[in-house]
């Protein structure tokens, strides 16, 4: 099966030996999203509800690159570097799966990259 790159300027460049996703068949996988700002590059200012915020915009320039959106996703990873912001993180990332309500792990990392306080992957269909 045939695989391909996906970039785009509207979310942050990879830190990284990676790529932002890779399309493979109709199935789109994305590298994790931290909260930085594409314009930036910068981690951005708030708490776990702003960078929750940043992070699915960061997901949904990805997925839209990929000729995807969230009502294809499949399947997210969502980290975060403490439970106890579980609460105000679901209520961000509830409204970007209003309707389809993929599958989801989440857990408790010790530490993410860049000083970030939650990161989320993705797998979905694409066009």
């Amino acid at each position: 099966m045939a695989t391909s790159v996906v970039a785009t300027d509207k979310a942050p460049g990879a830190i990284g030996p990676y790529s932002q996703a890779i399309k493979c068949g109709n199935l789109v996988f994305t590298a994790g999203q931290i909260p930085l700002d594409p314009a930036t590059g910068k981690l951005v200012a708030g708490d776990i509800a702003a960078q929750t915020e940043q992070v699915m915009k960061n997901l949904q320039a990805i997925l839209e690159a990929s000729g995807s959106s969230f009502g294809q996703v499949i399947k997210t990873t969502c980290f975060l570097t403490n439970l106890d912001d579980f609460a105000a993180f679901n209520e961000v990332y509830g409204r970007f799966f209003s309707q389809n309500k993929p599958a989801r792990s989440t857990v408790q990392a010790g530490r993410l990259p860049a000083g970030a306080n939650v990161e989320v992957e993705c797998i979905a269909e694409c066009s």
